[in-house]
């Protein structure tokens, strides 16, 4: 494949819904089976790409938090993990996180805790408090938070 052939083909890609650098260019990789692109034409698809609107990382970010903390239900740490995992630049990063409407996110936690707290079983009071707070760090949602909203008191 061709230097103009991957670029149109990377404009579709780029089209169907957002994507990062990384993604973009693990697809490239994937396309170009036979090694006939350079890392110039590379440079220039790319810059082709962000020139032309079809690639934006803080476009990304912000539909990349939009979406893992709405329909995954995850939490900051998690998506700034998974974030970081696809090389997103961190302004962008922060960006996004920033956006986040602090009475959205602690609503969805309000109802994450609800649901699991009605699944859990435990011998103890202290034991489904741990069970409750080990699920939300996994979802990725800061401990003291998930813990003043679950009600749950500090050993001493």
């Amino acid at each position: 494949m061709n230097e103009k052939e991957t670029m149109l083909k990377a404009e579709a890609y780029c089209s169907a819904g957002e994507r990062c650098r990384s993604e973009v260019l693990a697809k490239i990789g994937l396309w170009d089976k036979t090694d006939e692109l350079t890392s110039a034409a590379v440079s220039r698809i790319m810059e082709h790409l962000e020139k032309e609107g079809y690639l934006d990382e803080n476009r990304y970010a912000v539909a990349f938090v939009h979406d893992k903390l709405m329909f995954c239900k995850w939490g900051r740490v998690k998506i700034r993990a998974a974030l970081r995992q696809k090389s997103v630049q961190r302004e962008a990063v922060d960006a996004a996180l920033d956006g986040i409407d602090e009475d959205e996110y602690l609503g969805i936690l309000r109802e994450l805790i609800a649901s699991k707290r009605r699944e859990i079983r435990g011998a103890t009071e202290y034991e489904r408090s741990m069970k409750l707070l080990r699920f939300v760090a996994q979802r990725g949602f800061e401990p003291a938070i998930a813990a003043r909203i679950a009600d749950i008191q500090e050993a001493d």
